[in-house]
């Protein structure tokens, strides 16, 4: 397909201003990208506005794999993904038509995607955003992170906070919006990661949402704090015992067979603390990217874990200015 030309200066519009408008130039070939993430620092139930409570998650970013999503429009009727699997992708594709003002045009959709299905990489979101940022591209028009997040709960009912790409934020998956933003990067880690044990993927859609207790959201409302302030601070180790905690309440919910012998693992190696994925197979043990060598740790940590068995162990970087020893 030969893409049109670009735009008039003054085409360029963000969707505060199109919505319930039409698009008056035509579509041409669209592309976004997400990237995945690494299951989360925190996740449970938390105080939103007037007090009342809603579920949030604080996301793990994992800028070295992705989605990349490619639209073509054309005049035939409906999104057509390819892979045809892409369900939730091709709706939220159409959801963005309809928001940006050209409701009822069609096109192909294609999902590129290096991202492993059901571990806690957060797939599905990563195919859904990357399709909501082609489709806006394809009408020309830049869209809000929070726009994008609601049109993705929108599309797959629960939403990782990837929308906001690398940013410290308490995010709402269920609602599509931020319940605090921490007002501050990362602190640097090393993460080793790794699957639990021989953990089958997921199905996220057959899952039971974890139902928390009374002492559990009163200790989530404390780890909220922590988490501001290890952010705010700049302090990896706080960040890793509020990660170590959350995790540790995951337990009850979606245990992991390998849990106490990583805890283990972590103790002995001075690590700042175990994370995981919430609704995935995914582990991760937190090193502080500054302390003196960082990166050897790392790497023996990482030689450590597979001499346990632990499948696809891998290590990167958040936020930090190390190089690897892989």
């Amino acid at each position: 397909m030969t893409q049109t030309s670009t735009p008039r200066s003054g085409q360029q519009t963000h969707s505060s201003n199109i919505k319930n408008e039409t698009v008056a130039w035509p579509l041409v070939v669209g592309i976004g990208r997400a990237h995945a993430h690494y299951g989360e620092f925190l996740q449970g139930v938390f105080e939103a506005d007037k007090g009342r409570l809603c579920r949030g998650l604080v996301t793990l970013p994992l800028t070295s794999q992705g989605s990349l999503a490619t639209f073509w429009p054309d005049e035939q009727d409906g999104i057509r993904p390819r892979p045809a699997n892409r369900i939730k992708a091709a709706r939220a594709a159409a959801l963005t038509l309809e928001h940006v003002g050209v409701a009822g045009r069609g096109g192909e959709l294609t999902i590129e995607s290096s991202i492993p299905v059901g571990h806690g990489y957060g797939s599905s979101t990563a195919d859904v955003i990357a399709s909501i940022r082609a489709v806006a591209a394809s009408a020309r028009v830049t869209l809000r992170q929070s726009t994008v997040a609601r049109l993705a709960v929108a599309a797959e009912s629960a939403s990782d906070a990837i929308a906001y790409c690398d940013q410290a934020l308490l995010f709402a998956h269920r609602e599509g919006r931020t319940i605090e933003h921490f007002g501050g990067e990362f602190p640097p880690f090393l993460v080793v990661g790794f699957r639990d044990g021989n953990a089958r993927p997921i199905d996220t859609l057959g899952m039971r949402r974890a139902r928390y207790d009374s002492e559990e959201i009163g200790l989530f409302r404390v780890l909220r704090g922590l988490a501001y302030r290890s952010i705010r601070q700049q302090d990896p180790r706080l960040l890793g015992r509020v990660a170590t905690i959350s995790a540790s309440i995951s337990q009850k919910h979606l245990p992991k067979a390998s849990f106490n012998t990583v805890l283990d693992i972590a103790r002995a190696h001075d690590a700042c603390g175990v994370q995981v994925a919430h609704s995935g197979t995914l582990i991760g043990i937190l090193l502080d990217a500054t302390a003196p060598r960082a990166a050897m740790r790392a790497a023996e940590l990482a030689r450590q874990v597979s001499g346990t068995g632990l499948q696809g162990v891998h290590t990167f970087a958040l936020n930090a200015e190390t190089r690897l020893i892989q």
